[in-house]
């Protein structure tokens, strides 16, 4: 069975850079992985009230709702929000990602070793809270 990764960004080759450095399956402990993209804020509430999704991540630099805003709204929000790792502009904005309550951040453009690291181990923390 396939873990759901929702990926938010209002920058297309933001999504495509994600599903690229994450691959089929980010680590082989960890099952394949299928992707939900979304653009707006509207599609990432109406994809989580929906459930099913195992991880989300958050572009920080999206427009006009950044994933720092949009984490801390949903960790406020969704009942058994899952994980989330953050995307940011730069390590300095590290301090952003923990005030946004999120689990995780990796610093843009992507770089995939570490990009699909991060969400392996968000992906065993979330399978193991469900077993």
């Amino acid at each position: 069975m396939a873990a759901t990764v929702l990926v938010y960004s209002d920058n297309a080759h933001t999504r495509e850079q994600v599903r690229l450095a994450a691959g089929r399956r980010p680590a082989a402990d960890v099952p394949p992985v299928e992707f939900l993209e979304c653009a707006t804020l509207p599609a990432v509430l109406k994809a989580l009230d929906e459930g099913g999704v195992d991880v989300c991540v958050l572009d920080g630099e999206a427009v006009p709702a950044g994933g720092m805003g949009v984490c801390r709204q949903i960790k406020d929000e969704v009942f058994n929000c899952p994980p989330v790792l953050l995307l940011i502009g730069r390590p300095q904005d590290s301090w952003l990602a923990t005030w946004s309550r999120a689990e995780s951040a990796v610093t843009l453009p992507v770089d995939p070793v570490e990009f699909a690291d991060a969400l392996a181990a968000l992906l065993r923390r979330r399978l193991a809270v469900e077993a």
